[in-house]
């Protein structure tokens, strides 16, 4: 147990290395609290010794270690309404009636983007709970086909591909191939099942394997990104821990346009969720926070992804009140659908 004043030590370093990005200094701690600097510098040795710290080689200075910051998401964080201007600049785009619904998550992600510098994710619900039904190709001549994917929800995605000195035996087979070793599978893991499940026996049946695996390859990702949406990504190429990292930003940035983002990103939760570091499955030095949203079922998933030195409360503010926000949009939505029937239906009857 940490006793109140370590506590109130490791919610100033928090707060103060998410404000500046440096190392939290000992002089600086005993000005707010306004004890002895040996005592601080004992409280600190201590919560880095409990791993609630850690410490740079360039710097006396402390930052929060991933249990650190873990503890003050849960114990230490104040976590109030949304600020004002955050909420009149989400506001604007929620009164907007000329948007879809769509438009409107979308935008309202965007806007958070570009007020904090992190990435935000929108996925939507085809990517989760589908899976894969069947898939055909049907052949239009001359080296062209129409590869069409269906799911159990009755969800068709179809693509032509070009597949030149290709036969149509080989194309049958690949079908059949597939359609034996995948159907069933969440169209979230399908990719990963062509990758080991059917990739490595497809050339021991198919002379030109390689060209028909790509194609029909192409053919799921079309159909995951069409449901998945990255939002402002290049904006973390501001975030000072990432500015002069072109190794780690590249790669965070890979992670995002990454095939298995949904597997990442996909809440199965209605509350708040906080990833931090390791947690994330993207990179050690990133944080997720992640909500799902339910529109008359149909269910969905927001998430902000930034550096650990995140503002919490504020993020987890936001995203709490777009998706209230949404929610209460499609509520509105639904209601007025029910009233153009009703009015459409009395106006049918007295036309009779």
């Amino acid at each position: 147990m940490l006793s109140e004043r370590e506590k109130n030590i490791l919610k100033i370093i928090v707060q103060e290395y998410v404000k500046t990005a440096k190392p939290v200094s000992s002089s600086m701690i005993c000005d707010f609290l306004k004890v002895s600097s040996a005592t601080v510098r004992n409280d600190m040795a201590y919560l880095e010794e409990m791993g609630y710290l850690e410490k740079e080689h360039t710097s006396s200075g402390r930052i929060p270690s991933d249990k650190g910051y873990n503890f003050y998401v849960d114990h230490l964080l104040d976590l109030k309404k949304i600020s004002g201007e955050d909420m009149l600049k989400l506001q604007l785009i929620f009164q907007n009636k000329s948007l879809e619904l769509s438009d409107t998550i979308s935008r309202s992600l965007e806007i958070v983007s570009e007020m904090t510098d992190y990435a935000t994710i929108k996925l939507g619900e085809k990517s989760l709970d589908n899976r894969l039904k069947e898939i055909k190709a049907i052949n239009l001549g001359d080296s062209h086909i129409v590869a069409i994917v269906v799911t159990d929800k009755g969800y068709v995605e179809h693509k032509n591909i070009y597949l030149p000195n290709v036969t149509t035996e080989d194309i049958e087979k690949t079908v059949k191939l597939i359609n034996d070793l995948i159907v069933g599978t969440p169209l979230v893991d399908v990719r990963e099942k062509l990758e080991f499940n059917v990739k490595p026996v497809i050339g021991k049946y198919i002379k030109q394997h390689e060209v028909i695996y790509d194609a029909f390859y192409d053919v799921f990702n079309k159909m995951m990104l069409k449901n998945i949406e990255v939002l402002g990504e290049k904006n973390i190429l501001k975030i000072p821990e990432f500015k002069e990292k072109s190794d780690k930003t590249y790669k965070i940035l890979e992670s995002l346009e990454e095939k298995n983002i949904a597997n990442i990103i996909d809440s199965d939760g209605s509350n708040i969720t906080v990833c931090i570091g390791k947690e994330t499955n993207i990179d050690n030095d990133v944080t997720v926070i992640k909500t799902s949203y339910n529109i008359k079922g149909e269910k969905g998933t927001l998430a902000i992804v930034g550096p650990k030195r995140m503002e919490y409360a504020r993020v987890m503010n936001m995203l709490n009140y777009i998706k209230e926000q949404i929610e209460k949009l499609g509520e509105e939505n639904e209601w007025e659908n029910r009233r153009c029937k009703k009015r459409n239906r009395r106006r049918t009857w007295r036309t009779r």
